[in-house]
């Protein structure tokens, strides 16, 4: 694990967009440069909707946290995790809760009073790293998804 010192919380912009992706591979999750650049540019457009923060330390990009505004009919209106990852090598040493209270901090900002998450079953460190933190696991579910096209 490689220690790190100061760590810089700050909006995501344009240019931290390989340094996303990166990270977001870390997590095993498989896209193109040219789908994360189209999903970060509507992300971005809707700043009272959609928040990625990212965590730095120099100029090194070592995690981010995107929240999203998240409403459904039958339940209050809320924001979502929709990710959170921290690079390997520096995992361990904070940088995630204070991603993850950036968020909190964002969450405020927009007039929402909870956050909500989901975690995959099998990332179970992400899961105490989690309660550690304050949150509650509230239910258990099944996802399901049917491709259109």
């Amino acid at each position: 694990m490689k220690k790190v010192n100061k760590i810089s919380i700050r909006t995501a912009r344009a240019e931290d967009i390989e340094a996303l992706a990166r990270l977001a591979t870390q997590l095993g999750y498989s896209f193109t440069a040219e789908q994360i650049q189209d999903r970060f540019d509507r992300l971005h457009a809707r700043p009272e909707e959609d928040v990625v923060i990212i965590a730095e330390v120099g100029d090194q990009v070592v995690g981010w946290v995107h929240a999203h505004t998240y409403s459904l009919l039958v339940d209050a209106p809320e924001v979502e995790i929709g990710g959170l990852v921290v690079d390997e090598s520096t995992r361990g040493q904070g940088i995630g809760k204070q991603l993850m209270k950036a968020a909190e901090s964002w969450a405020r900002k927009q007039g929402y009073s909870s956050i909500y998450l989901r975690s995959n079953t099998i990332r179970t460190q992400a899961h105490e790293f989690y309660k550690q933190i304050g949150y509650e696991i509230i239910k258990s579910q099944y996802a399901f998804r049917k491709n259109l096209e």
